[in-house]
């Protein structure tokens, strides 16, 4: 028996609604409205059902990004994107990889919706610009200007230098041993001067509410980490190392931005409704 597309592609299908989106919640809910309609399509009629199945995740996506928009114009606090478990292997794409990233969802933010589905069709899954004009209804015409817009808009705020896994993770390390030690001079030589750290705690635990700019300070508050209530390991988080800290209050997601040895951004989600899916790898692929 022929094994139905849907469930074929299903990886593929999370990983556009979850890049477009930034939620895996908000993703499954896409997944489970477009498998609805798909119950109901006529199969003899389409004949790319990959593409046809990309296009209608796509259309679900747009339509639940205006409505969270709306939504987080109303969150308490930072809004950061819902970190996953993902297999070490998912880093051998190293396109994927960027475009999963933290960083690169938190840039994928500042832009309308349209342009981030654009984007991440034709950046991240190198659709057709025809297929993309389909899927967001638009001329191709007008999706070339939107890529190219969108292009310039995500390369002006993303991560300005790329590091393999392996110096990542060697960052990664040294910075779960300074939040052991809890000495704040061991996290200031492994920080970059202007690190900022950007805290989700989604109005629920307690987070700064708005971004912390400076080594001295982010050091400081990070010292302050309770090491007897926590257990803090590295872990791989949206395809790069990572940190988990683990604690009664329910603890954190940590992913890091490092250039040239350094850690230059930290992105620390505890908002609880957000670390549902760290216990369990999830299927990222294009």
């Amino acid at each position: 028996m022929t094994e139905d597309p849907f469930v074929a592609h299903r990886s593929l299908l999370f990983t556009v609604a979850y890049e477009m989106l930034g939620s895996a919640a908000d993703a499954e809910d896409v997944l489970q409205d477009t498998w609805l309609r798909w119950a109901d399509v006529d199969r003899s009629q389409i004949h790319d059902p990959r593409s046809y199945l990309v296009r209608a995740v796509t259309r679900q996506g747009l339509n639940r990004l205006r409505t969270l928009s709306r939504r987080r114009e109303d969150y308490v606090g930072q809004w950061l994107p819902e970190p996953l478990s993902t297999h070490p292997d998912v880093a051998d794409d190293v396109e994927l990889a960027e475009s999963v990233s933290i960083a690169m969802l938190t840039v994928l933010e500042t832009l309308g919706p349209v342009e981030r589905a654009v984007f991440v069709l034709r950046e991240v899954f190198d659709m057709p610009y025809d297929e993309v004009a389909e899927a967001v209804g638009r001329t191709p015409a007008a999706v070339r200007q939107i890529a190219r817009r969108a292009r310039a808009h995500v390369a002006a705020r993303r991560p300005r230098v790329k590091v393999s896994p392996e110096e990542h993770k060697i960052v990664v390390d040294r910075f779960v041993a300074a939040l052991h030690t809890g000495r704040v001079q061991d996290l200031l030589e492994i920080m970059a001067p202007d690190v900022v750290l950007i805290a989700d705690g989604g109005g629920i635990t307690a987070a700064a509410p708005a971004p912390v700019h400076g080594a001295e300070l982010v050091a400081t508050m990070l010292a302050g980490t309770d090491r007897a209530a926590s257990e803090i390991t590295a872990v791989w988080l949206n395809a790069s190392p990572a940190i988990r800290i683990a604690s009664g209050s329910g603890g954190a997601a940590v992913s890091l931005v490092v250039e040239n040895g350094r850690i230059t951004r930290i992105y620390a989600t505890s908002n609880p409704q957000k670390l549902s899916r760290l216990d369990e790898p999830t299927d990222l692929t294009r």
